[in-house]
């Protein structure tokens, strides 16, 4: 049975992770290498775990974390759908069970907003952690001066936490903003078509997706 570590461990995954990140930095976007799909992995088990998904779900959806912007080493566009082919490579190469590569593939090929949706649990628990993982360590520019509206958004994060509440039902993302470096609109700016998508993830898994900025509710 192939485990989150197997795939967490094996370099020739990571050397498509590393350079995967090592195209999008060239492009100038956000960081997207072992510290995201870390987060993104520890997010999406801790969302299953709290709906009481089994520790198999949970091991999936981590491994699915790990995998699911491995695309980007294709190219930025369309990169949830090359990820998921290679990822499906990969895992078949690895002699994963057949019926675990569906739903790890289906995952990484809906996580993105442009053409993805909540097929399956998995895949809507990736989705909600990966669009839950905005922070300022993730803006490599170090000018303030030359940042773009994405650099501003995320580098305004000063906190970042995810709460499920399984007796209430919900999925709250809740976020501390410097508004002097963005102000809240921008983040609605960017992040619109994002936290859409995290309403429909949610609902798959039957709960409701809230939004709070700053101590103040907004979706």
């Amino acid at each position: 049975m192939i485990t989150f570590n197997d795939i967490k461990n094996n370099k020739v995954i990571n050397c498509y992770i590393t350079n995967a990140d090592a195209s999008l930095k060239a492009i100038g976007y956000t960081e997207h290498s072992f510290a995201h799909v870390g987060k993104v992995a520890e997010d999406s088990a801790y969302i299953l775990e709290s709906l009481g998904y089994s520790e198999r779900d949970v091991e999936l959806v981590k491994i699915a974390a790990h995998l699911h912007d491995i695309g980007n080493l294709v190219s930025r566009v369309d990169h949830a759908q090359s990820g998921a082919i290679m990822s499906f490579r990969l895992l078949d190469h690895l002699k994963m069970d057949p019926e675990e590569i569906a739903l790890i593939v289906s995952a990484i090929g809906n996580h993105d907003e442009g053409t993805g949706v909540a097929v399956n649990h998995l895949a809507a628990a990736l989705i909600l952690a990966d669009k839950s993982d905005v922070r300022r360590s993730r803006v490599r520019n170090t000018n303030l001066a030359n940042f773009d509206i994405h650099d501003r958004v995320n580098y305004s994060v000063t906190s970042s936490k995810i709460i499920v509440d399984k007796n209430l039902k919900t999925y709250t993302l809740d976020l501390q903003i410097d508004t002097s470096i963005s102000p809240v609109m921008e983040y609605f700016e960017i992040f619109l078509d994002r936290m859409i998508m995290c309403r429909h993830a949610a609902s798959k898994l039957g709960l409701s997706f809230k939004l709070v900025i700053n101590n103040q509710s907004l979706f």
